[in-house]
């Protein structure tokens, strides 16, 4: 991967009022606006906007090698960790539809092979229109190492270029499963 960073294409100004105002896609500039306002439950610190960018650019290099010969729906994860080190994956898909890996699990395992234990943020890319949020299983994977964290939601579908915004895991996943009742 080239050291060279490349933002997220900004659509027309027009395009951009209409959209904003929605909420539904932004810019690159919104999507760092949005991962540096604050969350009431924020537990991790905010990584800086430039770490999101390549987390951006990594997934959806990742996605290209995405094995979806089923649904055609290829998704591409990269995952960063306390360490500065990144981490990425792919969704493999399989003719027994409940073996598919998806690509934000396949990016944890990569960060568990590789001894780490701590993300703190995570970029998950689709070739939808406003990019998708993770599954359930991945909700609940993510939040076995992080309670919460700004994972940058991105769609390469929209006409206008890629569109995305950030959420925060402890909202897709506000009463995840902690495993204290297994001890």
């Amino acid at each position: 991967m080239s050291a060279k960073k490349k933002a997220l294409p900004r659509p027309p100004a027009k395009t951009a009022k209409k959209k904003a105002a929605s909420s539904k896609a932004v810019s690159s500039k919104a999507v760092r606006n949005k991962a540096a306002s604050k969350s009431p439950v924020r537990k991790q610190p905010d990584p800086h906007a430039s770490l999101l960018d390549e987390l951006v650019q990594r997934a959806t290099a990742v996605r290209k090698n995405a094995y979806a010969p089923y649904s055609r729906y290829s998704v591409g994860a990269a995952i960063a960790t306390k360490s500065g080190r990144i981490f990425e994956g792919c969704n493999v898909e399989n003719a027994s539809l409940g073996a598919t890996i998806c690509a934000e699990r396949g990016a944890i395992m990569q960060m568990i092979a590789a001894g780490e234990r701590e993300p703190i943020a995570c970029a998950v890319v689709t070739g939808g229109e406003d990019g998708a949020s993770p599954c359930g299983i991945c909700r609940q994977v993510l939040a076995e190492f992080a309670k919460d964290m700004p994972i940058v939601l991105v769609g390469l579908g929209a006409r206008d270029g890629e569109t995305g915004h950030v959420v925060q895991l402890a909202d897709l996943l506000p009463l995840a499963f902690d495993g204290s009742a297994l001890r």
